[in-house]
């Protein structure tokens, strides 16, 4: 019987194959590092060409594992969301580097856009701001200074799309002939040229970034028979039955699939979405409005808040300033002192994400004496992220989706240190689950349910999700108190 689904979790800085069993059991797996490429500041670029060929041979890896394709279900992607690839329809290959999305090279067509007053209504129809972040004015500058990019679409060859829409392409593409330019409806979502309320890409809004509509793909569902690989890939041909970007894979994976439910992500930065039911979101505190899932038409919506830094921070205490060995010393310098000894730090390493959104903040140390050592720091940078996600809660509350209990997930939260004080900052429970890989889980039960192995969403994610952690909050509202009077204190000395 096919009961394994095969997952392509393409992220930012790798790219794995991962086999799952139909009850949400990792079976095997198989990662290959991407190459970072950084022409000068603020530029990020990957090679599309290499994205897929290690995306392939990590998939080669793991098939024979399930017994071969015959045996696989379906094939689910995630992938880093609003990276653009950008390639010629005929040849089938990339007419650049994509433009990864740390990429800030558009700032300046970002700043025209918003003193011609348009950031508003972009924001209206679109749920994201006029921000370098999204993918289409990666799309618009690609077109103004790659040469072969302006003759592929004035020849009608040329397809943009976001990662996923890629991999669907190479996958569906024989040896002759085109492949499949497919993008979901999550992705599709964080390219500024979708409306919310559209179940297509807008042509006034591509008029106003200058992207031609007849170079981007068609917006599916995120579940179902969506595609399938070419025969001669694989041996035959697997369906494709389930496509999220990554933060709603890990949304899903945590089965957040009711409205109010949230969960957040913490890797190199944080992403926290509530689940918003039917109703689309309109945020009057400078959080996202996103497309969470959409099977057989029917959208469920989310509201998203983006922090910018949060695993980088332990990073830099280790890279940078020698604090740290390794990440996970942190919760050990964290447990071994009552308190931060009143040091505070605000991660403003690359600018203030939601709620702040202020892209010229940089990090602040308060507190400092002849007291403060490393178990101070490490204690203060652990501390950041409940104070930085208190921020985002009260944003969201006042947006009028209070949280209940936060569903945390990502490298970080193994950190049960962490985990508590987020509880404790919060109010709120909050809960770990045993299988942290959320985001390529959410793929998998995207592409189960795709595939039939369940009813639905609701069914895969029950059946699948596995086992939790549940930390409850126990500090005391004085002590909560006095730590977010000083973090205040240190987000006003920015």
């Amino acid at each position: 019987m096919s009961d394994y689904i095969l997952v392509l979790d393409e992220g930012t800085t790798s790219t794995r194959a991962m086999l799952f069993a139909s009850d949400g059991t990792l079976a095997a797996s198989a990662q290959a590092e991407l190459t970072q490429h950084y022409p000068q500041g603020g530029w990020v670029e990957h090679d599309a060409a290499e994205i897929w060929d290690k995306t392939l041979a990590c998939a080669l890896e793991v098939i024979p594992k399930a017994g071969g394709p015959a045996m696989i279900a379906g094939l689910g992607i995630t992938n880093q969301r609003e990276t653009v690839v950008a390639w010629d329809k005929e040849s089938g290959e990339p007419l650049t580097r994509a433009i990864v999305w740390q990429d800030r090279r558009t700032e300046p067509f970002c700043l025209a856009l918003r003193q011609a007053g348009h950031e508003a209504e972009v924001q209206r129809r679109t749920g994201l701001m006029l921000d370098p972040y999204f993918s289409g004015t990666k799309m618009r500058w690609m077109l103004d200074n790659v040469p072969a990019v302006r003759a592929a679409a004035d020849a009608g060859t040329l397809a943009f799309g976001t990662v996923e829409s890629w991999l669907v392409y190479k996958l569906t593409s024989g040896a002759k002939g085109a492949g499949a330019h497919i993008t979901d409806a999550s992705n599709a979502s964080r390219t500024l040229l979708m409306e919310l309320a559209g179940s297509s890409f807008e042509k006034e809004l591509c008029d106003l970034f200058g992207v031609p509509i007849s170079a981007l793909p068609k917006v599916v569902d995120m579940a179902g028979n969506l595609a399938a690989t070419d025969p001669s890939l694989f041996g035959c041909a697997i369906p494709i039955t389930g496509l999220a970007g990554d933060q709603q894979a890990a949304t899903i994976g945590q089965a957040c699939l009711a409205p109010g439910q949230t969960k957040a992500t913490y890797g190199t930065g944080a992403f926290v979405l509530t689940n918003q039911g039917a109703a689309i979101p309109q945020s009057g505190h400078r959080m996202l409005g996103t497309v969470l899932c959409q099977i057989a038409g029917e959208r469920t919506y989310a509201i998203e808040g983006s922090v910018f830094v949060a695993g980088s921070l332990v990073q830099w205490l280790r890279d940078s300033l020698g604090i740290v060995e390794v990440a996970s010393q942190t919760e050990q310098l964290a447990r071994s002192i009552p308190d931060s000894g009143g040091v505070t730090i605000v991660p403003a390493l690359s600018g203030l994400g939601a709620p702040h959104w202020n892209a010229d903040a940089r990090g602040v140390i308060t507190g400092l004496s002849f007291a403060s050592g490393k178990a101070e720091l490490a204690r203060a940078a652990l501390e950041a992220m409940a104070h930085q996600t208190y921020d985002l809660a009260r944003a969201f509350a006042a947006d009028g989706t209070a949280w209940e209990t936060l569903r945390i997930d990502g490298g970080m939260a193994a950190n049960d240190w962490m985990a508590q004080d987020l509880a404790d900052m919060l109010g709120i429970p909050v809960e770990r689950p045993g299988f942290v890989e959320t985001t390529a889980l959410g793929a998998a039960m995207l592409a189960a349910a795709g595939a039939g192995l369940y009813p639905d969403l609701a069914s895969a994610a029950a059946a699948m999700r596995g086992t939790l952690t549940r930390f409850e909050p126990s500090m005391d509202e004085k002590v909560r108190e006095e730590r977010l009077t000083r973090w205040r204190k240190a987000l006003a000395a920015i």
